[in-house]
């Protein structure tokens, strides 16, 4: 039985942005549909603002629903190429204002629109007609329309040039202050996830492995995972540049049959005994959050810690 997200608990507080970064296939993109509730969870809870909304059904969830929306990786397949960018953006307010009359919906799209750079001009046009930057702030406004409280941008900017990205990024820093929006922000880029968020969780084969503080985890990150992502990023410091590179050996296992004890071990260059034996215990970090590693527990003779090459001392 494929199991793609296991034993991961993540809270996302109010206001603020959670990032989960990860390889493609370790569950980011499912985790992130089961806190919205468009996968159900085999087992577990979800908690939206104090309510357990895996007991809820389709009645109870409506009035949540427009309080959450999702972003989508491609804004090429995300949006119905034969609506107009008005129904695109009308559409969550279906459940939202049931008794608006068409001018109040229109309006409310329109001021949507502005606020991702946007106008009324573009309400008759079809999303073919226009860019993928321009597509992604046509996704974005219909997350917004309905003013929710938790957004989930699912590799929002990953399917963009680099400098649409950077444009789309601060866009959603600029909504989230001007509409206090709590963002889940998942993407498999360390190095931007450091940029927008608050918190990071590193996320390997459906668990996640390190957790803490944005800043600490990319300076002084606790687990060799979290530091083979960090070495793969391209330094322009000549001072960061002399980081060791750290090469993983093989694919992600498949989750239908995962390792023994550390998920991580078949692919960790410093994999010991006990790492197949036994899953490693949360040991908290300096500096905020916690990683899940034998190395940092001392097991089986190994330091108490690595050193920013990823060497054990």
């Amino acid at each position: 039985m494929l199991t793609a997200v296991d034993h991961v608990s993540i809270a996302v507080p109010r206001h603020r942005t959670v990032g989960l970064v990860g390889e493609s296939g370790s569950g980011k993109s499912t985790l992130g549909r089961a806190v919205l509730r468009l996968t159900a969870a085999e087992s577990g809870r979800v908690a939206f603002d104090g309510v357990d909304i895996t007991r809820l059904g389709g009645r109870g969830l409506r009035p949540l629903r427009p309080r959450m929306h999702m972003i989508f990786q491609d804004p090429y397949s995300s949006l119905d190429p034969s609506w107009t960018v008005e129904d695109l953006v009308a559409e969550p307010l279906g459940a939202a204002r049931k008794g608006a009359s068409r001018a109040e919906r229109r309006a409310a799209v329109v001021e949507a629109l502005e606020h991702v750079g946007l106008s009324a001009a573009h309400l008759n046009r079809y999303a073919q007609q226009f860019s993928g930057g321009q597509r992604q702030r046509i996704a974005i406004a219909r997350a917004l329309v309905t003013r929710p409280d938790l957004v989930v941008c699912d590799e929002a900017v990953s399917a963009l040039d680099v400098s649409t990205r950077s444009q789309i990024i601060n866009l959603l820093e600029d909504l989230q202050r001007d509409f206090g929006l709590t963002y889940l922000f998942i993407a498999h880029d360390l190095a931007l996830v450091r940029h927008v968020s608050d918190w990071i969780a590193v996320m390997y084969l459906g668990s996640i492995v390190e957790e803490g503080p944005a800043q600490r985890v990319y300076e002084e990150p606790a687990h060799p995972y979290t530091r083979s992502l960090l070495s793969a990023i391209p330094r322009l410091d000549p001072a960061e540049r002399s980081r060791e590179r750290i090469v993983l050996s093989g694919e992600l296992p498949s989750p239908l049959a995962p390792p023994s004890g550390c998920r991580f071990r078949t692919r960790c260059p410093h994999a010991m005994e006990v790492c197949a034996a036994e899953v490693p215990p949360v040991v908290p970090a300096a500096g905020g959050g916690w990683s899940a590693c034998h190395l940092n527990t001392g097991d089986g003779g190994a330091a108490a810690a690595l050193d920013k090459s990823g060497a054990v001392p």
